[in-house]
């Protein structure tokens, strides 16, 4: 199983995280990603992935763990 982590304090808002999986990400009120989950299974990995790798400021990432 993968784990989520994020670089809360590199986060800007952009929110293309949450685009690419609202079910995963969300943007709190004061404009920071939110995790709603720590880990996914590896059948959402890929989308999961694409969706970190869609933060201009490379604030999220997806690894083993």
């Amino acid at each position: 199983m993968a784990k989520l982590t994020a670089d809360f304090g590199a986060c800007q808002g952009y929110a293309n995280c949450v685009v690419a999986a609202d079910d995963v990400y969300d943007i709190d009120d004061d404009g920071i990603v939110v995790l709603l989950k720590e880990h996914i299974e590896e059948s959402d990995r890929a989308r999961v992935e694409e969706a970190a790798r869609s933060c201009p400021v490379n604030a999220l990432q997806v690894v083993d763990g």
